[in-house]
């Protein structure tokens, strides 16, 4: 399969673009080329290979979740320029409708 430059003009029109000659040509020519690639992997992609979202098969790269030592409330708390209710207190940015 490959396309034409009347293909290309046509496609033009359809799309309310004004193409010049120089450009119909060059349209034409990477057009062509991603026409023959998509039909490459078209021969390429067999029915017994499923679809897949990612080449590589995906694996849980989260690290298991262990309880370590850490700050106490008090202590986090302390160093927050202000605080309320055992919370950072933060300035308003969305009002409350």
């Amino acid at each position: 399969m490959s396309i034409s430059r009347a293909d290309v003009a046509h496609l033009g029109t359809l799309a309310r673009l004004q193409l010049t000659e120089a450009e119909l040509d060059h349209y034409a020519e990477q057009l062509d080329v991603i026409l023959h690639a998509v039909a490459r992997i078209s021969e390429v992609a067999a029915d017994d290979i499923p679809p897949m979202s990612h080449p590589i098969a995906m694996v849980n790269v989260f690290r298991d979740d262990v309880v370590k030592p850490s700050l106490t409330r008090d202590e986090a708390l302390s160093g927050a320029p202000s605080s309320q209710d055992d919370r950072f207190r933060v300035p308003r940015i969305l009002d409350e409708e």
